[in-house]
C-alpha cells in the first residue's frame, strides 16, 4: 500500500472516531437531561404529596365549617318564612271562619224573612184577619221545621211537665194540688242545640202543698 493510501485510511479511523465520540457525547447528555427530568418530576411530586400542615388543615376545616354554617341559616330563615305565612294563613282562615260561620243558617232564614215581607204587604189591604193570622202561623211552622230537622235546634217546655232546674228557670211559684214540682205556666220556651241548653225556660212552678 502506498504512502498516500496509507494517510487516507489513517484519516478516515480519525474521523470515524471523532463521529463515535460525539454520538456517545450527545447520547451521554440525552441521558443526563432524562435523568435530571425524571428527579425533577419525582421532586415535583414529592412536593405533591407532601402533608398538609396543621394550620392549612385548620383553615380548610374552618371554611368548611362556614359553609356549612351558611346553609344551616338559609334553611333556618326558609322555615321561619314558611312557619310565618302559615301562622298568617291560619289567623285569616279562623277569622274567616268565624266571621261567616252562620252564613249557611242565615240563608236558610231568608226564605222565612221574605215569606214576612209578603204577609206583612198582605195586611196593608186584608179584610180577614184569620187570613194574616193563618199566613204567620205558616211561615212560623216552617221555620221551626227547618232549624229542628236542619240544624238541630229542639224547643221545650209545656205546661204539665216535671219541673228540671237544669233547663228550667224558674221566676215564681205556686202552691198547688200536685205531687210533684210541674210546670204551671211558660212564659218563654227553652232551646236545645242538640244536647245541650242553649236557653233555658222561663216558667211559673207548681209546687206540692
Amino acid at each position: 500500500m502506498s504512502k498516500e493510501e496509507n494517510k487516507k485510511a489513517e484519516d478516515e479511523e480519525v474521523q470515524n472516531a471523532e463521529v463515535k465520540e460525539s454520538a456517545e457525547a450527545t447520547e451521554t447528555e440525552e441521558k443526563t437531561e432524562a435523568t435530571d427530568g425524571e428527579a425533577g418530576a419525582e421532586s415535583a411530586e414529592a412536593e405533591d404529596t407532601e402533608p398538609k400542615s396543621e394550620l392549612e388543615l385548620a383553615q380548610e376545616k374552618i371554611a368548611q365549617l362556614e359553609a356549612e354554617n351558611a346553609d344551616l341559616k338559609n334553611q333556618v330563615l326558609r322555615r321561619a318564612a314558611d312557619f310565618d305565612n302559615y301562622r298568617k294563613r291560619s289567623i285569616q282562615e279562623k277569622q274567616d271562619a268565624f266571621d261567616y260561620a252562620n252564613t249557611n243558617l242565615l240563608k236558610d232564614l231568608l226564605d222565612s224573612l221574605d215569606n214576612f215581607d209578603r204577609t206583612i204587604e198582605a195586611a196593608a189591604t186584608a179584610t180577614d184577619p184569620k187570613t194574616i193570622a193563618d199566613g204567620i202561623a205558616m211561615i212560623n211552622k216552617n221555620l221551626i221545621s227547618m232549624l229542628e230537622n236542619k240544624y238541630n235546634l229542639v224547643s221545650f217546655g209545656a205546661e204539665g211537665d216535671a219541673f228540671d232546674p237544669d233547663i228550667h228557670e224558674a221566676i215564681g211559684s205556686s202552691q198547688d194540688d200536685v205531687a210533684e214540682p210541674v210546670l204551671k205556666v211558660v212564659y218563654l220556651k227553652g232551646y236545645k242545640l242538640k244536647d245541650r241548653v242553649i236557653r233555658h225556660a222561663k216558667v211559673m212552678v207548681s209546687m206540692p202543698k
